[in-house]
């Protein structure tokens, strides 16, 4: 895997040497808190640039606000071209609690508006960090929610391979699970379809197509492919297909869950009984 590659036609000017120098080696050594002190247009994301590409660590940089959370973005991805740079802030573009105003006896239901682009990066930025190690994850504070067992998401990865056995039902079954849809008329983001002996599944998180050709239960090939065209962008021995949501849990818990359900609802039923 290859490590950060800092590409700029600038150096490092006036006391960013210093600071750059001071600021890794706080890091090398293990210091939790660190302060880059510096006047607007001084350089400061520049620096933390070097900074990120001396010390070769996954990196997340948490904006206080939208708007400045996607100015960083664009300037990391501008310095890491051959990384992986990615965006994870709120997919709201509206949301309106749920709430009750009792002097007017109103209540208002719950709505919200999600922005499909940027919870394809929300996903993308999940897959990223558990695939690779050269990740620069530019956020706002919406990434300090939990998003559900990042045990349960590792287990529910779905593994394909040239060569594998793993019948198409099967196959179905698995990203049925992971929250992915079958529908072989609108085909989309999320969804898979199936063509006689192919597969098309259309990550959440990518752009391009993944398309498995089956001769009976073995996978014969594995393709990237354009979702309009076709054409093939890249082949592939093996790929991993991440689900089509964060919030994803296994059988078992599940399972687990809705016998502490049952358990609980037989202990209600008899409290009311016997009041």
């Amino acid at each position: 895997m290859p490590g950060f590659e800092l590409v700029s036609n600038m150096t490092p000017k006036g006391d960013q040497p210093k600071a750059i120098a001071e600021l890794t080696r706080g890091i090398l050594e293990g210091k939790r808190y660190q302060t880059l002190l510096g006047v607007t247009g001084s350089g400061k994301t520049f620096t933390i640039a070097n900074v990120i590409a001396n010390v070769q660590k996954p990196t997340l940089v948490i904006s206080h606000n939208k708007t400045l959370a996607a100015q960083l973005y664009g300037e990391f991805k501008g310095f890491f071209p051959h990384n992986a740079v990615e965006y994870f802030i709120s997919y709201y573009d509206y949301y309106q609690p749920e709430a009750y105003i009792p002097v007017t006896d109103t209540y208002i239901s719950k709505e919200a508006t999600i922005n499909d682009l940027i919870d394809k990066l929300r996903l993308r930025a999940t897959a990223s960090v558990l695939e690779r190690r050269d990740v620069i994850v530019v956020a706002s504070v919406s990434c300090i929610y939990g998003l559900g067992s990042p045990a349960d998401y590792r287990e529910l990865l779905v593994s394909v391979e040239k060569g594998q056995e793993l019948s198409r039902e099967e196959l179905l079954h698995r990203l049925i699970d992971i929250h992915y849809t079958r529908n072989d008329a609108d085909f989309g983001r999320g969804k898979v379809r199936v063509r006689g002996d192919v597969v098309e599944i259309y990550p959440a998180y990518e752009d391009r197509v993944i398309r498995l050709q089956y001769w009976g239960d073995t996978i014969e090939s594995v393709e990237l492919i354009h979702p309009v065209s076709g054409e093939v962008f890249e082949k592939k021995d093996k790929l991993t297909i991440y689900p089509a949501r964060h919030f994803v849990t296994t059988r078992s818990r599940l399972k687990e869950a809705v016998r502490s359900i049952e358990a609980e609802l037989e202990q209600r039923v008899l409290e009311f009984e016997e009041a």
